[in-house]
């Protein structure tokens, strides 16, 4: 592995960019916030419910009682499920919507789709299945496959409950069991319920009025209809040749969808209310003789340094081992202080002005290489992301900006008008003009921050006591270590709630998992009918939550809105939930601590003759 070099930023005038990027947040604030996006209900059902890829084939409904009910199919799913299963556990059975294992990663199909994050980190269980990727970046084919792969691996297809939603959830204390209904009318009695549906678990779509009128072709981007435009997820997209072609959002998804509708369709008009933070991809093949040297313990060491890297701060001399735009400015203020020889006077709000000045270099720099790829200079300034790093999620993309200089596509700006302004029968209206197409292809996202009923689609959704979980954390949430949560009996969840937080997202499900499978094991070793938190321990984590918060609510503020900050509504609801914010790997040191006692404190347990722990 080379060595990784600082990047060369360009001087700027800070203050000045600083008014420039509230005045473009300005300009996209919308006082609907998340309402400006429908739920994919009603007559939008086929965008979330259909399953273009694997045909549903009928079955009886099931009436059952099995241990554990995994619900997602995706990496959280998986992790959770294979923890479990080495704790003992037979009867773990994984309930999903999809037709195979995969979570986002199965929905996601378009043409393009490759991961924006170093695969050495991001792809879990790597050294225990015996993979190392293909490239740095894998395509979504090697992400599905390797889904796949560990489900292979743990044996988790044999009890898989697949292409079937989960739609009520309800704890029944005379049994003392959830009742799990479905769309195919199963009753499925979970004596464990993990919740694993992940951020990315439904899509949503731009609230634009008409939506409902367009008389051509209409599909979302997690819903991709090859059908329609021929190709693959490599592209060839040959039907599209005679189509006028349009794409609702440049997010994550838009700017690896477009190349390829650049090169197939007839014509391609983007609507942008936002750009995106576009720098090159630079994929590089896995180099043979470098995968030859690697020893136990290699996934962790490359996923300890990319969370050094983009959340905290290369000391003196650490080597920046993922090397790309996510790590860039630690890796540039490590490089600032050596240079100047600052590391022995530094302090915490110099360090902190240090990582804001390189964030305004590298954004420039970033502007900069807009100017010189895109040939029209109007274009060229549209195209240009006026916000700070992490406002919105960055995309790495060699083939996005280019784009823009074919003449079969035409950029539209609709910041001015905060999105599209109407949909007709023929087409689109933006700026007061009609542009008319064939195809309306929406890359317009997931439901990662609107309120958790609609993320989670399970209605009613009620536990003991018949408290609903949507009452119950209306307020914020509230849970023991981000993983159970009182009144909730064998009810574990996870993801972003009130756990720890770090680069490889994938981490993050790992250590929730093997935090769940001890307590399954530990309830059933002991003979436990039901676990749950106190209210006592489960308050007591929320003011250890608090007391490690820090206030990053300003930033929030500043940034372009998006689901990075809750589309910019006046109460701050982060994408990442609430979360520990002590530090990723001092949290797994506390749940080390706490799994040690042999005590699981704080759990309150019902077995004949038990009391609380």
């Amino acid at each position: 592995m080379q060595k990784c070099e600082p990047t060369q930023t360009p001087t700027v005038d800070q203050a000045a960019l600083r008014e420039k990027y509230l005045a473009e947040r300005d300009k996209r604030l919308r006082p609907e916030g998340q309402a400006q996006y429908l739920e994919t209900k009603k007559e939008f059902r086929d965008f979330y419910e259909e399953d273009p890829y694997t045909k549903v084939v009928p079955r009886e409904p099931m009436v059952e009682d099995i241990e554990v009910a995994v619900l997602g199919g995706g990496f959280s799913g998986l992790v959770a499920a294979a923890r479990i299963k080495e704790a003992g556990v037979e009867d773990v059975r994984i309930i999903d919507l999809a037709g195979d294992f995969g979570g986002a990663w199965y929905w996601n199909r378009y043409p393009g789709i490759q991961c924006d994050s170093d695969c050495y980190a991001y792809l879990p269980l790597l050294e225990e299945v015996g993979y190392v990727p293909k490239e740095k970046y894998s395509h979504g084919d090697e992400v599905f496959e390797h889904c796949q792969r560990i489900g292979k691996h743990f044996g988790l297809y044999e009890n898989a409950i697949l292409s079937t939603l989960v739609q009520e959830q309800v704890w029944d204390a005379e049994i003392g069991r959830w009742h799990l209904r479905t769309n195919r009318g199963d009753d499925i009695r979970a004596r464990y319920v993990v919740m694993c549906q992940g951020p990315f678990n439904r899509p949503k779509l731009p609230g634009i009025p008409g939506i409902s009128d367009f008389k051509g072709h209409t599909f979302h981007s997690a819903r991709w209809d090859y059908n329609y435009t021929g190709g693959d997820m490599h592209g060839g997209l040959d039907k599209l040749a005679d189509k006028r072609v349009a794409v609702i959002g440049t997010g994550a998804s838009g700017v690896q969808i477009v190349p390829h509708l650049a090169r197939s369709a007839q014509h391609l008009t983007v609507f942008q209310r936002t750009p995106s933070y576009i720098y090159a991809r630079g994929n590089v093949p896995t180099d043979p003789d470098w995968a030859a040297t690697l020893q136990p313990g290699w996934q962790e060491e490359i996923r300890r340094n990319f969370h050094t890297g983009a959340f905290e701060a290369y000391a003196p001399g650490q080597p920046d081992l993922v090397c790309d735009g996510w790590t860039e400015v630690s890796r540039n203020v490590q490089a600032h202080l050596d240079e100047t020889d600052g590391w022995a006077t530094l302090t915490p709000e110099k360090f902190m002005e240090l990582r804001e000045e390189h964030d305004y270099k590298a954004m420039q720099r970033v502007r900069d290489r807009v100017d010189q790829i895109v040939e029209d200079p109007k274009v060229a300034e549209i195209l240009k992301p006026y916000y700070r790093f992490l406002c919105k999620r960055p995309c790495f993309n060699d083939e996005y900006l280019p784009a823009f200089n074919r003449p079969n596509v035409t950029l539209v700006d609709v910041s001015g008008t905060k999105g599209v302004e109407r949909i007709t029968e023929k087409g689109l209206v933006a700026n007061g003009i009609e542009y008319e197409v064939d195809c309306i292809i929406f890359a317009s996202g997931f439901e990662i921050t609107t309120d958790l009923d609609r993320r989670l689609g399970i209605s009613p959704y009620v536990g003991r006591d018949d408290i609903s979980l949507y009452d119950h954390w209306r307020d914020g949430y509230k849970t023991l270590h981000g993983t159970m949560s009182h009144g909730f009996p064998n009810q574990f969840f996870t993801g972003f709630i009130q756990g720890g937080v770090t680069a490889a997202t994938t981490a993050m499900f790992e250590q929730q998992a093997n935090h769940i499978a001890y307590i399954i094991r530990q309830a059933r070793e002991k003979g436990f009918t039901t676990v749950e938190p106190t209210a006592e321990a489960q308050e007591q984590w929320g003011a250890t939550i608090r007391e490690a918060d820090i206030d990053n609510s300003n930033f929030q503020r500043e940034c372009t809105p998006g689901y990075y900050n809750n589309e910019g509504e006046k109460q701050i609801r982060s994408y990442l939930g609430e979360p520990f914010w002590g530090g990723f790997y001092v949290l797994e040191d506390i749940l080390a601590e706490w799994r040690a006692t042999g005590e699981m404190p704080g759990i309150q347990a019902d077995k004949i003759g038990a009391d609380a722990l």
